[in-house]
């Protein structure tokens, strides 16, 4: 395999783009024209990416193949064309976090993961569409515009990482970059038939990763497969003494995990099941079942504290958030409004440049954070965060991994619950428990649903947990998934 289609097409193009270059069966710049010209023909359907680094790219891959003619190591991820969700700040290249108060800012340096993904060899396309500061669950609260998902374009393709996910669903990457604060990394992987994985808390670098919830927010690739997340996963991950929060825990090899779940105990929570809708229970029961098959034991195990997680991650994540954006003032950086006062300057500043989802955030953060209201709103949610992680730590003394549902739904309808914020927030509730607790969590697919308000069949995702720094448990359990099913090499029919 060697030509630029068959790469791109491939069912881990990660590793079939880098074992390529790194042969020299294809140059990293052909690969990159290959890339760029689809992102051209496709892209303006989707919208995906907010901006194309197409010189950049393009430099990127020159040196490359310069270095590789040297006969230097050319790096992990050699060659590899992957977009960045425009969270993560690039040198050179305007981050804007989607949001209208950062529109025009250019970073002077590269966060941690774009400098790791650099070293590795991977060539950086640009910068992906998000929702406004990481916060929503359907990428429509993007400044510059929604991002469509390519199974349906007149629906979501999930948030806050939405531009992440729907670039490798259409292949308009090799794999992407996203974060995770309550979900933003599996659900939409869950509703756009992605392979995506939150690691543990600590486990890659913040630094560079414009805050939103500093305690959750957590960085992780997308791919076609888990063993391409694997190597991507790898490339970005270790201590960095930039970050205070970061581990200084050794970086196995997930990749050489084997794809085999013979002995491998898998928790089942009830209280994922409880009143989950048959359509979505069907294709996650038939994957445990097909983990069983697989060798895996089945136990059940039960986390009570699930069905307060949703409360209490909306005060923790707004309150942090009230505190991180406060930045935004119109002083140092970004948008700025003139007024005759300094007062008036900071309230046109903000009320221009943050949408509506982003203030209400701030101020629902604010006011948990008040005097008065302080031990009744963030030290109960903070006490019930522990009480989560507890759940999670008696269910591991049980299990290996705990599998159930990414999401309550499949992909829903552009504009469909936009006027409904709690019913958006529901859209999280199997995901953020996970970093309340600082687990790691991967969505792969495993299979497909009809919608509700009809349609084609839409994707579906499998959430699988681990214990803190026990990625490989979870890369183990959905490499033997992927072995036996092929949900995962599953195309969108019109950007297959």
């Amino acid at each position: 395999m060697s030509t630029v289609h068959e790469l791109m097409s491939a069912t881990d193009p990660v590793a079939a783009i880098a074992t390529a270059v790194r042969a020299k069966r294809v140059s990293a710049l052909e690969i990159t024209e290959g890339y760029l010209a689809r992102i051209a023909a496709l892209d303006p359907q989707l919208g995906c990416y907010y901006r194309v680094d197409a010189e950049g790219a393009r430099a990127l891959a020159k040196n490359l193949d310069e270095k590789i003619a040297r006969g230097e190591e050319p790096g992990l991820l050699a060659g590899v064309p992957i977009g960045v969700k425009d969270l993560l700040v690039t040198s050179g290249v305007e981050t804007t976090a989607g949001s209208k108060i950062l529109a025009g800012w250019i970073p002077p340096y590269d966060g941690t993961v774009v400098a790791r993904l650099k070293v590795a060899g991977a060539i950086l396309l640009g910068k992906l569409s998000m929702d406004e500061f990481a916060m929503g669950s359907s990428n429509e609260t993007s400044a510059f515009g929604n991002v469509k998902n390519p199974w349906d374009t007149t629906r979501v393709p999930g948030g806050s990482s939405g531009g992440s996910a729907a670039s490798v669903a259409a292949g308009l990457c090799a794999a992407s970059i996203g974060t995770d604060t309550g979900g933003s990394i599996r659900q939409p992987a869950s509703l756009t038939g992605t392979t995506g994985i939150k690691p543990t808390y600590g486990r890659v670098s913040r630094y560079g990763v414009i805050a939103f919830a500093s305690s959750l927010d957590q960085v992780g690739p997308f791919a076609r497969s888990a063993s391409d997340a694997a190597l991507v996963l790898r490339a970005i991950s270790g201590h960095d003494p930039h970050d205070a929060t970061s581990l200084p825990e050794s970086v196995p090899d997930w990749a050489a995990e084997p794809a085999d779940a013979t002995g491998l105990r898998i928790g089942v929570p009830a209280e994922y099941f409880d009143r989950l809708d048959a359509t979505i229970a069907a294709p996650v029961n038939a994957a445990l079942e097909t983990l069983k098959a697989a060798g895996a034991t089945l136990v059940p195990v039960t986390l009570p504290h699930t069905r307060y997680g949703v409360a209490a991650y909306y005060i923790v994540a707004t309150a942090e958030c009230s505190s991180n954006l406060a930045r935004y003032d119109g002083i140092r950086y970004g948008l700025r409004v003139p007024a005759d006062s300094l007062g008036a300057m900071y309230k046109k500043t903000r009320a221009a440049g943050f949408g509506p989802e982003v203030k209400r955030r701030i101020m629902l953060g604010t006011y948990a954070l008040r005097s008065g209201y302080y031990d009744a709103y963030y030290r109960k949610a903070q006490q019930v965060r522990t009480l989560v992680k507890r759940d999670f730590d008696e269910a591991f003394r049980h299990c290996d991994v705990i599998a159930g549902p990414t999401s309550p739904q499949v992909a829903f309808k552009l504009g469909e619950k936009t006027a409904d914020p709690l019913s958006m927030y529901l859209s999280d509730i199997y995901t953020i428990p996970c970093n309340l607790a600082g687990m790691p969590g991967m969505s792969i697919p495993c299979g497909f649903a009809a919608p509700k308000d009809g349609g084609p069949e839409l994707p579906v995702g499998l959430q699988l947990i681990a214990a803190p720094l026990a990625e490989g448990q979870i890369f183990r359990a959905a490499r033997a998934f992927q072995q036996r099913t092929d949900f995962h090499t599953r195309r969108p029919p019109e950007f297959a």
